[in-house]
């Protein structure tokens, strides 16, 4: 049981809230197909997910940015994404427990992540989730986005929340590092996509949770 009780919630969404990365892969493997390359494997590729399209791109063809191909790869990549966007991705188990548990004892909750809000909408609205969460805070939503607090901050704007009773739950280290810029409690999704070489406990998080519905502990 967490000693620390927050008052509001705050979700990342691929590889937190999500599991996206069956879309995911689907949508980068069928660009290796059209590439001539060999398809990965789901497993080789979910530590990236979190990590945004510019990852996924550098993981699958072995480039880095500044390749002259980068950038139309990774267009190409967004666009079977978009149109693959909701096949298979559903809330993790538990997840919808939590969410109706935070609702009904009137916490509000919103959701923070990198993905640009032409992804984020529609997924949020696919998971029929878009009248439900009180704020939904894309990568492109504010100048910076995470690791940058401002993000964080501007959902506690529009919850008209205090940052220090919020808790944030995440899967990556930018998500830690932006909630405690923020002055939040920060929480790891150690059920969501982190490599097996990752080591979570140097993130400076306040805690982790194995389950969805662990987070239920932190909430007062």
């Amino acid at each position: 049981m967490a000693d620390i009780k927050c008052k509001n919630v705050l979700f990342d969404l691929d590889g937190t809230l999500a599991d996206t990365a069956p879309d995911l892969a689907y949508a980068l493997n069928l660009l290796l197909q059209e590439q001539g390359q060999l398809p990965l494997p789901l497993d080789v590729i979910k530590p990236s997910v979190s990590l945004g399209g510019i990852a996924m791109i550098k993981l699958a063809f072995d480039i880095d940015v500044d390749c002259p191909e980068f950038e139309s790869l990774r267009n190409r990549f967004l666009e079977i994404y978009s149109t693959n966007i909701a096949k298979h991705t559903s809330l993790f188990d538990g997840m919808d427990k939590v969410l109706s548990m935070l609702e009904s004892r009137q916490v509000p909750w919103g959701i923070v992540t990198n993905k640009p809000s032409w992804l984020t909408q529609p997924l949020m609205q696919e998971l029929k989730l878009s009248e439900r969460a009180l704020c939904i805070v894309s990568g492109d939503t504010v100048e910076h986005s995470k690791p940058h607090p401002a993000p964080l901050l501007h959902a506690c704007d529009l919850l008209a929340c205090n940052a220090a009773q919020t808790l944030y739950v995440g899967d990556a280290r930018r998500d830690v590092e932006a909630g405690n810029s923020a002055a939040m409690t920060t929480i790891i999704a150690s059920y969501g996509y982190i490599d097996k070489n990752d080591d979570i406990e140097s993130w400076g998080a306040n805690g982790k949770v194995n389950t969805p519905l662990e987070i239920l502990d932190w909430v007062s």
